[in-house]
């Protein structure tokens, strides 16, 4: 295991990558029918007449998935808690894509008012085997100091 990272321990342009994962038409069927149950996530033929002309996952699955590369990726101290954000879904997931997560830190942001704590301004990229980003998410996510 990693070691935890600090606010500390963290500094503007520093990069961290995860995965891959590979997604696969049951994974994305399997989450559509609990979560997303919409015809594009769970049905070839519906998918093929859909604006994504294929079966897709679930962007909430893109998400899931990118969490858990990030948990892998990104050991922040205290978890990864986010703090707002956004996210965007250039392209979809398609079964088969070998997902890996593409993570910068942007901004620091040591805390005023909270001296054990600070914020961070993180961007990380979900991309395919071919390197295109099928998820684009600008988040700040609390960083704690190293106790003393």
């Amino acid at each position: 295991m990693t070691e935890p990272l600090y606010l500390e321990d963290l500094h503007v342009g520093q990069t961290f990558v995860g995965g891959p994962v590979t997604v696969t038409t049951e994974q994305i069927k399997a989450f559509a029918a609990e979560f997303d149950p919409q015809p594009f996530h769970l049905d070839e033929a519906a998918a093929r007449d859909s604006l994504f002309e294929g079966l897709a996952a679930s962007g909430w699955h893109t998400a899931a998935l990118t969490m858990k590369l990030l948990v892998g990726a990104f050991p922040l101290a205290g978890g990864l808690v986010g703090a707002g954000g956004e996210t965007t879904w250039p392209r979809p997931t398609r079964p088969g894509d070998a997902l890996t997560v593409h993570v910068e830190v942007l901004e620091i942001m040591p805390s005023r008012s909270r001296p054990d704590r600070g914020m961070i301004r993180t961007r990380s990229e979900t991309r395919n085997q071919r390197g295109e980003a099928v998820q684009v998410s600008t988040v700040r996510i609390v960083a704690w100091r190293r106790p003393a």
